[in-house]
């Protein structure tokens, strides 16, 4: 009788590089861990691959002179821009910053709080609910350093805003804050708007068109290459993240050929089909930093199709206590076997299945891919998860 249900594996690789042949490397690496660690390669197993390690072998880079230029060839070489909702990050956000303020001469940004929409604060929730202030105000620049000015991040140590503002005048650019949660505010103080939110941006560019607004979503800025640059055609600089202080890296494009040769070739090496899928963040929050884990535009932008769906499982405490209550041991065990074995193929709005995680598969796989493989220097850009699809009722 199998006493284990899913495991997950981290698998070392080779450092990844520009131009690796990165499928090769991930079979290489997922076969001789295999040997090494004595487990068999079988069917419904899956390999994940971190978006990072996929976006680094093909080399889709961009500077912060061609995100510039790029924008000032959209805008026309503006002598002033504005941004709505930015989130407060020095790696994924802080470079594209830069390309925008070395685009102009003057830079209107307006700040959601009291965080950004991945959690990231900019003032103490305390003192707001204390204060003249609420969700529903616009703060000036001074109106914030008076009454939240002295706030710094409990886990980075930063005040956001302050290094910001820094990072704009570097650049010659002249920098002014607003704090507001209504997108359309950034209009009373200019025409020329980029969009930095993420999984809002339809709606708030909608919102920012519809009042006349010359605006473009950060979705939309490097979806073309510029002087054969990379780029992204679909998210843009969604998903980018810092590589040097002039280039970022770019969400990955090759992703959909990449997992599906890979399934491919592993049938034709082992035999068995497997499922491949390319991760990024996961989507979950930390309950003490209050930081949602998805400044990616998806959790997984290329996966094999065994992984599309939600999880179709029933709930074995409601089965327990309620149709079985009566039962216990080997008996209770083999009648919830039969009640799985026996399930509806789509239980979606069925009582029994209250209390399960209605999520599609690939964001919660992508989920414990993240957490398995971390951000670090665990080394394990690659995921090996075998039991994943496998209940009770599988002996």
């Amino acid at each position: 009788m199998r006493n284990l249900g899913t495991v997950v594996r981290g698998i070392r690789t080779p450092i990844i590089k520009e131009n690796d042949d990165l499928e090769q490397i991930v079979i290489d690496s997922v076969l001789e861990a295999s040997k090494t660690n004595n487990f068999e390669i079988q069917d419904k197993d899956i390999i994940a691959i971190t978006e990072a390690v996929v976006g680094i072998s093909e080399g889709n880079y961009v500077t912060v002179d061609e995100v510039s230029e790029d924008i000032k060839n959209k805008y026309n070489n503006p002598e002033e821009l504005g941004i709505v909702f930015p989130i407060l990050s020095r790696n994924r956000f802080s470079l594209i910053l830069k390309a925008i303020a070395r685009s102009t001469r003057k830079l209107f940004v307006q700040l959601s709080f009291p965080a950004d929409e991945v959690g990231n604060g900019i003032l103490d929730e305390e003192k707001l609910y204390k204060s003249k202030y609420d969700t529903s105000s616009i703060l000036t620049e001074e109106e914030y350093r008076e009454e939240f000015g002295d706030w710094i991040h409990p886990f980075t140590g930063i005040n956001m805003l302050d290094f910001y503002k820094e990072l704009i005048e570097k650049e010659n650019c002249e920098a002014v804050f607003i704090l507001s949660n209504n997108p359309t505010d950034i209009l009373k103080y200019t025409n020329n708007v980029i969009n930095c939110d993420i999984h809002t941006r339809y709606r708030t560019k909608k919102m920012l068109k519809e009042k006349g607004c010359n605006v473009y979503g950060l979705y939309e800025i490097m979806n073309e290459p510029i002087n054969g640059s990379g780029f992204n055609e679909k998210y843009g600089m969604l998903g980018s993240n810092k590589s040097t202080e002039e280039r970022l890296k770019l969400f990955p494009r090759t992703g959909e050929r990449l997992v599906n040769s890979i399934q491919k070739r592993i049938k034709e090496l082992t035999g068995k089909d497997i499922e491949v899928m390319v991760y990024g963040d996961g989507a979950f929050k930390d309950p003490v930093g209050h930081i949602w884990e998805l400044a990616d535009p998806v959790v997984s932008p290329a996966y094999t199709k065994g992984l599309e769906g939600t999880p179709n499982e029933i709930k074995l405490k409601y089965v327990s206590d309620n149709k079985f209550a009566d039962l216990k041991g080997e008996e209770l065990k083999e009648a919830i076997k039969n009640e799985i074995r026996n399930k509806d193929k789509n239980l979606k709005g069925k009582m029994i299945t209250q209390g399960t995680t209605p999520r599609r598969l690939t964001d919660l796989i992508g989920s414990l891919c993240d957490l398995t493989s971390g951000s670090g220097d665990k080394g394990t850009p690659v995921v090996y998860i075998q039991g994943y699809f496998d209940n009770l009722a599988n002996d």
